[in-house]
């Protein structure tokens, strides 16, 4: 039960929801046994036992029923008692689904709210563990845990719950009363149960191992759609359309066929419990026969078949267990995927008792910086400094480490060893939401949501007003395009920002950076996706964003950093080369052969 420790946790928060719901189940199950029950009574009329004096069962509320038909009876109003019983089996039918229904009623949103629960702390945690952990998962893989493992968690393990309760209820309870009435016989079926275990669990173990594959082959068909419908343009530009269709055709096939083995195995649970419960009943019909033709137990005949009905009775909650079992062996594969997500490390916390970071008034120092992903170093001891209001720019082939080391500052990784200093103190030791505030950063691929325009610009501003909007997008040099659009700063922007341009995209990311008014300003080959026309817009809208302000740059075109206070040239993670433009260039390094290879181009 360990794998549902978490279901399990969350339905502990609904502990009196769960005490009625007990309690209405117990009720249903009553009447459930006294509808059966009251077919003892009907049997001795129907058959004609002489009741001239009241046969005595083990059942006192039988006895009660066998006394007020005897007095009836006794009145030659036999119709009248046969009505009696009828009415008694219709009152417990109506009470037992009553309270079924009743259970219902709780139990259907407590399940609702552990799946809602379930989904929520899986998008909560999503959004709190570092970018560095979204490297190592493909999103389609990601996108199918949120989607397919939850609803079959929801259909498998959540829907099972009841099934948890109610049919063990049921058969004990059942057990209980067929105990009472004959222990000789009962103990025949606690015998035979196991037989039925033995066959269903042997089905019901090789299910997860099936369903884990399931779950996996469902993350690779996410993936491969969500990598179809990002890159159209080169499918098509380099017409491998046949070649990726033959790719999803093999995923699909063999998820195809992982759902088939698990459906297989999934359904035979019911028809083997079913045929073992009514090959069980076949015997226990033979043997306690027997016994009574042999006057051997005190029971007559209307009891023996009342005593059967009960037997029965057990075999419908049986088989949903044993149904039960199964999908929860299926679910647990999706539970563990769920879980893999759930109890990922969050490498970068925030600090629950940090410092509020109020302004931002000295500078940034890297001192002695490293970082390690798993065993690969992306930086090595690094070590310089940023003053207010300065710009620094950091340069160099790809895959030298510019994006890491300022992904470091507003902590999307964290260091792996040395610190990072804000104004004197570490970032570590300021509250990850006050250190964030003081930052803003331009990407090379836009980011953008698919809402409109001023919404997308006003991003995570709570009380912003229509004129600061419109006056950062000004700065911008956005504002002359947006007012073009059909419902101007209202007008939908479609998905990631699909129906702008490039440049307009990128100068609407540029306008949302304005409007936070950030105090450290990261550009991150902000302009060099762009063509000539776009670029000067934007390399004009981000020299009026970077003025008093302290400013990162990562430089893919040289030219936009001449200007820089200092330029950081990294090597393999390692700066190679510091300084000016004019005293890099004296050099002749690494930042030369840098710009003599674009004045080339």
């Amino acid at each position: 039960m360990k794998k549902y420790s978490r279901i399990l946790g969350y339905l502990g928060e609904y502990k009196l929801s769960v005490f009625y719901y007990l309690i209405n189940i117990l009720l249903s199950i009553v009447f459930s046994v006294l509808s059966l029950a009251m077919l003892f009574p009907f049997l001795q009329l129907l058959f004609g036992v002489n009741t001239t004096t009241p046969e005595r069962s083990s059942s006192s509320l039988m006895n009660w029923v066998n006394d007020y038909l005897h007095q009836l009876l006794q009145k030659g109003d036999s119709f009248t008692a046969l009505g009696m019983v009828c009415i008694l089996i219709i009152l417990s039918i109506f009470f037992k689904n009553l309270f079924l229904y009743m259970s219902a009623r709780i139990l259907g949103p407590m399940k609702n709210e552990i799946v809602n629960r379930l989904r929520s702390d899986m998008y909560d945690k999503i959004l709190q563990l570092p970018i560095g952990y979204f490297t190592e998962q493909r999103k389609g893989d990601l996108m199918s845990r949120m989607s397919n493992d939850i609803s079959e968690v929801e259909s498998s393990v959540i829907g099972a719950l009841e099934g948890w309760v109610k049919d063990p209820l049921s058969i004990i309870i059942n057990l209980g009363v067929l105990f009472y009435l004959s222990p000789t016989l009962t103990i025949f079926i606690l015998l035979s149960l196991p037989v039925m275990g033995l066959f269903i669990g042997r089905i019901s173990r090789s299910l997860k191992k099936q369903s884990q594959k399931v779950a996996e082959k469902g993350g690779e068909t996410f993936s491969t759609i969500d990598e179809t419908l990002g890159g159209l343009r080169v499918i098509k530009a380099f017409n491998v359309e046949q070649k990726l269709k033959a790719k999803f055709a093999g995923i699909s096939n063999d998820l195809l066929v992982a759902r088939n083995e698990v459906g297989f195995k999934r359904d035979l649970a019911s028809p083997m419990s079913e045929l073992m419960g009514v090959t069980v009943f076949a015997a226990i019909l033979y043997f306690g026969g027997r016994l009574v033709l042999s006057h051997e137990i005190a029971m007559n005949g209307a009891l023996f078949l009342t005593y059967m009905g009960l037997f029965y009775n057990i075999i419908s909650p049986a088989k949903s267990i044993s149904t039960a079992f199964s999908n929860m062996q299926k679910g647990a594969a999706a539970i563990e995927r769920i879980e893999q997500v759930l109890k990922a490390p969050v490498t970068v916390d925030d600090n629950p008792n940090g410092k509020i970071m109020a302004s931002f008034e000295e500078g940034i120092e890297f001192r002695n910086v490293s970082f390690y992903y798993e065993d690969t170093a992306i930086l090595k001891n690094i070590n310089f400094k940023i003053a207010k209001g300065k710009t620094i720019a950091l340069v160099g082939s790809s895959g030298a480490g510019k994006s890491t080391l300022a992904d470091l500052i507003p902590r999307f990784h964290d260091v792996s060893a040395g610190e990072i200093i804000v104004d004197g103190i570490n970032i570590k030791d300021y509250s990850l939401k006050s250190l964030r505030d003081h930052i803003s950063i331009v990407t090379q691929e836009p980011i953008l949501f698919n809402d409109t325009i001023a919404n997308n610009i006003a991003l995570g501003m709570e009380k912003t007003s229509q004129e600061a909007i419109e006056k950062a997008a000004t700065i911008a040099n956005a504002h002359s395009f947006i007012m073009k659009k059909e419902n101007g700063y209202a007008t939908s922007i479609g998905d990631r920002g699909s129906k702008l341009s490039g440049g307009e995209r990128q100068r609407m990311t540029i306008a949302r950076a304005v409007l936070k008014n950030p105090p450290i300003l990261i550009l991150d080959e902000a302009t060099s996706s762009l063509d000539t026309e776009s670029e000067r817009l934007v390399q004009d809208a981000i020299d009026k964003l970077m003025n008093n302000r302290t400013s990162i740059v990562i430089a893919h075109r040289l030219s936009t950093i001449r200007h820089a206070d200092e330029i950081i040239v990294l090597n393999k993670g390692e700066i190679a080369e510091r300084g000016t433009h004019e005293s890099l260039i004296a050099q002749q390094g690494i930042y030369t052969k840098l710009v003599e290879m674009q004045e080339v181009k």
